[in-house]
């Protein structure tokens, strides 16, 4: 079970990742790849920010659909979401060790290579 409290730690533990004041977003070199999810309640009022969901990006639709098949009760979508690259998950159903590798990889979508290359010999990780 994860929360808010475990995405800005994970987040913010990657290279140059910050977040800016006043909201629940996070950015690598001003590319955002983690953020709340703002729920449409009502067509005629403002989206209301849900504390227990996160916008996360990901490597593309086959990624999406991977995660959408394997954990529709983590994953889901909404048609705002439809055909972009990015996933909405309940925090309170994921553990914090997906949750994690989840971050990392959303990080590595939007970090510049040179970034993920140096994390990646930091970390022993070896992936390209």
């Amino acid at each position: 079970m994860a929360d808010e409290h475990d995405v800005e730690r994970i987040a913010l533990s990657l290279p140059e990742t910050s977040r800016r004041e006043g909201e629940f977003r996070f950015f690598v070199c001003d590319k955002a790849f983690a953020w709340s999810y703002m729920e449409r309640v009502d067509p005629k009022r403002p989206r209301v920010r849900r504390s227990d969901v996160l916008a996360v990006r990901v490597d593309g639709e086959e990624r999406k659909d991977a995660l959408l098949a394997t954990a529709p009760g983590t994953y889901f979508i909404t048609d705002h979401y439809l055909g972009y690259p990015a996933i909405l998950v309940r925090l309170p159903v994921i553990g914090t060790g997906e949750l994690e590798e989840l971050l990392t990889d959303a990080w590595r979508c939007r970090a510049p290579r040179r970034l993920v290359k140096a994390f990646d010999a930091a970390s022993g990780s070896g992936m390209d």
